[in-house]
């Protein structure tokens, strides 16, 4: 069954997403099913990879989605959306 699961979260770090936060999440996302999506405006990028999601720019405060098309992905959505809304530990 292919539902689209996706949540909102908004970037609270200081240093916005950058290449250390975005490894974590390309981390996560590279255990994932099918593909993670981070979604910034009308812009998607592929959240197993670094530079696709450095692409979309994300300062402090920019609110994103994050979209996952396999329910089986559901807790790997879960857990970017936990380390970003930790300031991925920073």
């Amino acid at each position: 069954m292919n539902t689209e699961l996706s949540k909102n979260v908004i970037i609270i770090n200081e240093l916005g997403l950058h290449a250390r936060s975005a490894a974590k999440i390309a981390k996560l996302a590279q255990n994932a099913e099918s593909t993670v999506w981070v979604i910034r405006g009308k812009e998607k990028a592929d959240a197993a990879s670094i530079l696709d999601v450095l692409t979309l720019a994300c300062p402090k405060g920019s609110k994103i989605t994050l979209k996952v098309n396999n329910k089986s992905d559901i807790d790997i959505l879960n857990s970017i959306v936990e380390l970003i809304e930790k300031g991925f530990e920073e």
